[in-house]
């Protein structure tokens, strides 16, 4: 095999490429570069580590909350919705408001045995033989504060919560960026969880992301009223749906109402958060002290209960 011919002394050569002639130079450094090493740049060209250089002084966009200002703001409220048709989907091959799914998903606070003649205060071991046991947050299974929020049966509650969804979500997650939107919709969910856990009966199934979508009304009514916007369109939204919340039967008020406290109070946090480089620090321990004290109203409901 014929070796590449050696440049002549005194030309340039490329400076990754010893054997290849070049007469193009980076535009930030000066180093000769051949074709296979140049990086189109506003002016001219750069070579590769001039290139991954700038990248890293770059400061990447942020949004006027601190976040990173995301390059796909629909992503997020995306796969959220994704996770919960699929959930919807799996319950409803299953049995519907009969499957096992519903049982296992949705938020009960004390466990429940149920039998032929009905359901009954009864626990696991004594369970067994005559029923089947449904279990609650009382009895460890504390996963329902979470599942419950992307657990549906009815058609027409997905379609209205995704629907909010799909409209609020992108508008929060552009103004305040991926991860801040997130522990926004977590945090209002179970806000809604720890209000049905101490508020709503015992024995009775919740599920629904309607705790989250409450969540996300108050922090996107939060946000206007920083900026100084028009607040009447979106007052007239959320009235209509406090309305349907107490208008329409097997609804959980407990639900809407602790995930739009937790959503107002964690979008307080986040979009008055002082500015500076300490805003970040300061937004992270508050709507963390948000959750410890939510986590804190769970241990103590329990062990009221236990």
């Amino acid at each position: 095999m014929s070796q590449p011919p050696t440049p002549e002394a005194g030309v340039p050569v490329c400076y990754r490429h010893p054997d290849r002639e070049s007469h193009i130079r980076c535009q930030r450094c000066g180093r000769p570069i051949c074709p296979d090493c140049m990086r189109e740049a506003s002016v001219g060209f750069q070579c590769p580590e001039c290139v991954a250089e700038g990248h890293k002084q770059t400061r990447q966009a942020r949004t006027a909350y601190g976040g990173l200002r995301p390059t796909n703001a629909t992503l997020t409220s995306g796969v959220l919705i994704a996770l919960n048709a699929a959930v919807w989907i799996a319950i409803t091959i299953t049995g519907g408001g009969a499957s096992r799914l519903v049982d296992l998903l949705a938020l009960r606070t004390n466990g429940l045995c149920l039998t032929s003649q009905g359901g009954f205060d009864v626990a696991r071991d004594r369970c067994e033989s005559v029923g089947t046991f449904l279990p609650g947050v009382v009895d460890g299974a504390t996963w329902q504060l979470l599942t419950s929020g992307f657990a549906h049966v009815s058609i027409a509650h997905i379609a209205f919560n995704m629907f909010a969804l799909y409209v609020l979500g992108p508008q929060l997650e552009q103004a305040l960026g991926r991860g801040r939107f997130l522990a926004l919709y977590f945090m209002s969910l179970l806000g809604g969880s720890v209000a049905v856990l101490w508020l709503a009966g015992q024995y009775g199934a919740t599920l629904g992301a309607s705790g989250a979508i409450y969540g996300l009304f108050a922090a996107l009514f939060v946000m206007v009223r920083k900026v100084g916007g028009d607040l009447r369109q979106l007052g007239v939204l959320i009235a209509i749906n406090v309305f349907i919340t107490f208008a329409v039967p097997n609804i959980s008020w407990q639900g809407h109402l602790g995930g739009f406290v937790v959503g107002g109070v964690v979008a307080l946090l986040l979009v008055y958060a002082p500015r500076g480089s300490r805003r970040t620090t300061y937004q992270v321990l508050t709507v963390g002290a948000v959750g410890l004290l939510l986590a804190a109203l769970v241990v103590a409901r329990v062990a009221l209960l236990s």
